[in-house]
């Protein structure tokens, strides 16, 4: 399949331009791993409860997996320049809220406020790359570079978190948004022009509390899972109900002329399969840092800053991962073959993961390189073509429903492999300790790693280094039998890939005359409509566990 210039070349206005873009995206994406180090800081001058705590975490995720879907319909309707604003100077205001929080309180208020702020932005900045490059190659190369950065903002975020807590107070790490929001509200007016659905009709509001109550017990249920290492009832029954109110949510999409997700996106061949393998990609990716955070830090024993630098060194590959795959497709190699040869790659990572002992850093690094490459090499492809297929004045609705999508995925990455791994490890360390141990310290110790290392240490001699080394171990197993099943997982990937997209083409993926030709942008100040005729998980550090930090800012606690 070749791929064809299918509208006009973005030129210097628009490259700068996207530039400017990655600001928000580097920083949302930094805010995911930016708060581990300063979990003890916190933890001692605001004193917040065990549950306070948790949502300190969670608020983030939840905030900003609950109102993609609303605040990516408001950018299609209202503007999507508009609401990128709007999110920077609501982000840039919570950051210094944060920074300065006199209590647990005020920083769970702030930190909402930081997710609301996400989910404007993150829809926003995608839709408006949709809009700055319709030549399909500027934007395939666009994405690519997107994704990987990305994955880059992931591990950096974990990294100068680290160095900011050595040096500064805890709320250093929230400041480091306010300089790039201010540089984003001056550029973006003169560099991005707006763009909005010049037809959008009236805003479908009863859909807005039904779409949150849809996403957002599904994904608690998912993140108690994991927390909890096993299924419960009530996240079962969390789980359930946003399945259930999600079917009403649907039925109403596919019923209103005025729905908030138009029918008309799942029109195009290629979008629906794109939003199913991002997801199953971000499944592997968050699947994996699960394990591979705490095999670095409990495992072979590294500090948490010293962790965060060895989980630099898979970027080296993912940074050049989506670029090459996009180039691939650009010199007519078959997509879905690119996008099934990813899945491949990352089964392979897996593989390797599966390999490690208890003293196996670089079998770890390089299978989390391996991994990670094929994971970015596939989300820049997908991403290109969800965003590709649909008409530019639906670009944000679908940024937001792949967003979405990532959020399931990795959530769910992480209470289904986690779950696996858990019940190895306790099942191991039952067998090898059950006689040996009183109940009350089995117990701990079948909890978790960090557990079991506490309990370790309260032992004399030998008692304690053998109870260290056999819950080492056990780990490791339970991990080894996790990545097993991932590779199984991204085996079925790579196949669902070759079936769902065999007749994908590339007049499948690229804006049609008419949409290109469309007068679906308006501007406004000083960006004109002459700028757009003028000419991207989350992922490499994500795979090795950017030192701890889950999905959507939640922190995988250190086992």
């Amino acid at each position: 399949m070749t791929s064809t210039s299918t509208g006009p070349r973005a030129g210097r206005r628009e490259w700068t331009a996207f530039v400017v873009l990655m600001l928000p995206l580097l920083l949302v994406s930094m805010d995911v791993s930016v708060l581990y180090f300063a979990v003890p800081a916190i933890s001692r001058e605001l004193h917040p409860s065990s549950t306070q705590q948790l949502w300190i975490f969670d608020i983030y995720a939840f905030a900003l997996a609950g109102l993609l879907i609303t605040m990516g319909a408001l950018g299609d309707r209202f503007g999507r320049r508009k609401l990128l604003l709007f999110g920077a100077a609501a982000f840039g205001a919570a950051s210094v809220a944060a920074a300065y929080a006199q209590s647990a309180e005020m920083l769970i208020a702030a930190r909402a406020v930081l997710g609301i702020g996400g989910a404007t932005l993150m829809p926003s900045t995608m839709a408006l790359v949709r809009n700055l490059f319709l030549d399909e190659k500027q934007r395939a190369k666009a994405i690519a570079i997107w994704s990987s950065a990305m994955a880059g903002g992931i591990a950096l975020g974990s990294v100068l978190s680290g160095v900011m807590i050595e040096h500064f107070w805890w709320g250093s790490v929230f400041l480091i948004n306010v300089p790039a929001m201010v540089l984003l509200l001056a550029l973006v007016p003169l560099l991005v022009p707006e763009f909005k659905d010049p037809a959008p009709g009236p805003f479908d509001l009863p859909s807005v509390p039904l779409s949150m109550a849809a996403v957002l017990p599904v994904i608690y249920g998912l993140k108690k899972i994991a927390a909890d290492n096993g299924v419960g009832l009530v996240p079962v029954l969390s789980i359930v109900a946003g399945l259930a109110i999600g079917a009403v949510f649907v039925r109403r999409q596919r019923t209103r002329r005025d729905a908030m997700i138009s029918p008309e996106l799942f029109h195009h061949r290629g979008f629906g399969p794109s939003i199913a393998l991002n997801a199953l990609a971000t499944f592997a990716m968050m699947g994996s840092a699960y394990f591979t955070t705490q095999y670095l830090q409990s495992v072979l024993g590294k500090g948490p800053l010293e962790a965060a630098l060895w989980s630099l060194a898979p970027s080296v590959c993912v940074g050049i991962a989506g670029p090459v795959a996009a180039a691939a497709v650009q010199r007519g190699a078959n997509r879905a073959h690119v996008i099934g040869a990813g899945f491949v790659t990352a089964a392979i990572g897996y593989g390797i993961l599966a390999l490690a002992g208890t003293d196996a850093l670089w079998t770890v690094l390089i299978g989390a390189a391996v991994l990670a490459s094929g994971i970015v090499a596939v989300m820049s492809l997908v991403t290109d073509m969800a965003i590709g297929t649909v008409p530019p004045k639906r670009a944000g609705s679908a940024a937001a429903l792949l967003e979405t999508g990532q959020e399931f995925g990795g959530a769910m990455g992480m209470a289904v492999l986690g779950s696996v791994g858990t019940a190895v490890y306790r099942g191991d360390v039952k067998d090898a300790l059950g006689a040996g141990l009183p109940a009350d310290s089995l117990d701990q110790v079948r909890e978790t790693l960090g557990a079991a290392a506490a309990v370790a240490g309260s032992l004399k001699g030998r008692t304690g280094e053998h109870l260290l080394d056999t819950a080492r171990e056990a780990f490791t197993h339970g991990m080894r039998i996790a990545c097993g099943a991932g590779a199984v997982v991204l085996v079925a990937g790579a196949i669902l890939a070759l079936v769902t997209l065999r007749r994908v083409g590339a007049e499948d993926t690229g804006p049609s005359v008419e949409d290109a030709a469309s007068p679906d942008a308006s501007s406004t100040g000083t960006a004109s409509t002459d700028a757009l005729s003028t000419g991207a998980a989350s992922t490499g550090a994500a795979s090795v566990g950017a030192a701890g930090a889950a999905d959507g800012g939640e922190a995988v606690p250190s086992r």
